[in-house]
């Protein structure tokens, strides 16, 4: 009998994390990477939900929570789409060498840099919703605001480098690294925003840090 298809919006953990552990490559980094950041957005809604502010500042909280939950949901359908293009990927560079293989490394790390870069951008826009929650939300949690900023910078940072190492793969067929940034200019400014966003990421924790974990000021 066929096994079903392990996908993070349908198996459960313990599925998805078996599947992970194997040598097949999807799911993989790039997969986790969207798990990561609906662990983040799952996080930032907790920590929403458990603020009571004040009355003029409810809607900015409704707004964090309301957008908390569809990142949550997205970011797993993210993470399915990102098997996908890694499947590709994989497939492309196992054919034999010559002019089809060097065109289907094209297509896949194009299309998997785009994944990881579409994903990488939902990251950056839930880093300031966060850092409102760091000041603003309910100071019983700041620990589990500093959780969240953790799995948000893990889904950062493997956004960037899963855009850089797969536009880095258009080199086996060919390219430059200066022809593969004049070919794919946005893709390429893609990992220096999400190299700015880790800074900035960096910076919200370290603001928090001595409240989150008072006992290393000891």
């Amino acid at each position: 009998m066929e096994e079903p298809e392990v996908t993070t919006q349908h198996s459960t953990v313990e599925d998805w994390t078996r599947a992970l552990a194997e040598s097949t490559g999807s799911p993989g980094g790039g997969a986790g990477t969207g798990v990561m950041l609906a662990v983040a957005a799952s996080l930032t809604s907790m920590v929403a939900g458990y603020t009571e502010p004040a009355a003029d500042q409810q809607q900015a909280v409704d707004g964090i929570r309301d957008r908390a939950r569809d990142l949550r949901g997205r970011a797993l359908q993210l993470a399915d789409e990102d098997a996908t293009a890694s499947q590709a990927f994989g497939a492309a560079f196992r054919l034999e060498k010559g002019t089809e293989r060097d065109e289907a490394i094209r297509h896949a790390s194009v299309d998997a840099a785009k994944a990881s870069a579409v994903l990488g951008a939902r990251a950056i826009d839930a880093i300031e919703d966060l850092a409102w929650l760091a000041h603003g939300g309910n100071k019983a949690l700041v620990a589990d605001v500093v959780v969240a900023f953790g799995a948000l910078r893990a889904a950062v940072a493997g956004a960037r480098t899963n855009v850089s190492f797969d536009l880095g793969s258009l080199r086996s067929t060919g390219a430059s690294l200066d022809q593969i940034r004049e070919q794919h200019p946005e893709l390429w400014a893609s990992v220096e925003r999400l190299s700015g966003a880790l800074e900035r990421i960096d910076a919200l924790m370290e603001e928090i840090d001595s409240r989150a974990a008072p006992t290393d000021s000891i």
